[in-house]
């Protein structure tokens, strides 16, 4: 055990303290505590750990809600008010660190929604005395731990969860032969869930689909990966999509599809962009997925790397007879796009931009740029990169995700 006086949260969502000199980051701890540390991880120069007991405890500290908080959520312990106050600050310091961005007013998007706000949940499963229970990985760890619910499900996820929860002991599927379960709900409560088995089994009966759950699929997963593989479909109900209405544009979407996780927040998000777009711009998407930012705002290229997302895409332009193409093809390989006289909207994975999106960007010179990003560290490190050329008219953060330290960040760049 190690005695930590904490200074500040980081990047990532740990805390930060330091012994002699050697800087120590730590779970479940808060500025201004004295902790205990149990460490995880020591090396010469950083350590890793979690609190075990709280010396001298922060005014801003909660109890959380879950036994199981930091596999999920581990800002549960501190107040939304500070959660959002860190969550900004944290985005000027890696602004500046990354792109040499001086951030003195940044402001943070919130509906004061806390827990169950997620759309899309993906457990995995652990046994004691014989009974299956839904389970998280433990932070930093191999083992699984039993969790009754998620406080940031929606209410639809945890409800067809505990009832697919009871068919798997009701029909006593062995702890080996499962794998993983993705449930997916929309803002009318309607759940899309896929169960994914190791081994090819039959049931005699299955769940019946309620007024919640309108979709289900069992999955044959190979063994050979942990991931969530649909090897085979061995048993499948109802649809295969799910649907939203974004500003009048009916978007569908599959159980492997991305789609927001906080639609209300993304609703919010998507007004702000049409808000720097007119009518007169052509628009192109990179990292489009079903096209839930490009068609709404009025896009006519979509670019997206995964097969079924581009599916989808397709099936929205038709459903709401939109003149666009979706186009699939990484977007490394669909820079041709990317012209003087376009306005290119970029929401990509955690990894940023690639090279050769940005060296396109940086040759043709696209008017506007609009990047909605769900990793401030990658999007800082891209402003650094295309700043030079550009000139970023808006910069605003979004807590798409309460209760953890991610951050979404919406920029408008325009040429210089």
């Amino acid at each position: 055990m190690l005695r930590v006086k904490i200074e500040k949260l980081v990047f990532g969502g740990q805390a930060l303290g330091r012994v002699d000199d050697k800087a120590v980051f730590v779970w479940n701890a808060l500025p201004g505590e004295e902790v205990e540390v149990e460490l995880k991880k020591n090396k010469h120069n950083f350590a890793e750990g979690v609190v075990k007991e709280i010396i001298t405890r922060s005014p801003d500290r909660l109890e959380p809600r879950e036994n199981h908080f930091l596999s999920c959520s581990p800002w549960q312990i501190m107040s939304f008010a500070t959660e959002n106050k860190w969550k900004v600050e944290m985005s000027i310091e890696t602004y500046q660190k990354f792109a040499g961005l001086t951030v003195t007013d940044l402001e943070i998007v919130s509906d004061g929604v806390e827990y169950g706000y997620r759309n899309k949940m993906e457990y995995s499963f652990t046994e004691e005395n014989s009974v299956i229970s839904l389970a998280f990985f433990e932070r930093n760890g191999k083992k699984h731990l039993a969790i009754p619910k998620c406080e940031l499900a929606s209410e639809a996820i945890n409800k067809v969860a505990l009832e697919l929860l009871a068919w798997v002991n009701e029909n006593k599927i062995s702890l080996r032969s499962l794998k993983t379960m993705i449930i997916r709900s929309n803002q009318k409560g309607e759940v899309l869930a896929g169960l994914f088995i190791k081994d090819r089994l039959e049931f005699n009966d299955y769940p019946k689909l309620t007024n919640n759950l309108v979709g289900l699929t069992i999955y044959y997963s190979t063994h050979k990966s942990p991931a969530s593989v649909p090897t085979a479909v061995l048993y499948k109900i109802g649809q295969d999509y799910l649907e939203e209405d974004l500003f009048g544009v009916k978007l569908r979407y599959g159980l492997f599809s991305f789609f927001q996780i906080n639609v209300p927040i993304f609703k919010q998000a998507l007004a702000e962009i049409k808000n720097h777009l007119s009518n007169n711009d052509k628009v192109v998407d990179y990292y489009s997925g079903v096209g839930a930012i490009g068609l709404p705002v009025g896009a006519k290229e979509l670019v997206e790397s995964n097969p079924e997302a581009v599916e989808f895409a397709k099936i929205n332009i038709e459903l709401n007879k939109i003149k666009a193409e979706a186009i699939c093809a990484p977007s490394e390989k669909m820079v041709e796009l990317i012209t003087a006289e376009k306005t290119i909207i970029f929401d990509p994975p955690r990894a940023g931009l690639d090279k050769r999106v940005v060296d396109q960007v940086l040759n043709k010179l696209p008017k506007k740029i609009i990047y909605l990003s769900c990793d401030i560290a990658t999007q800082a490190r891209d402003l650094g990169l295309l700043k030079e050329a550009y000139e970023i008219k808006f910069l605003k953060l979004y807590n798409f995700f309460p209760r953890t330290a991610h951050i979404e960040g919406l920029c408008v760049l325009e040429k210089k």
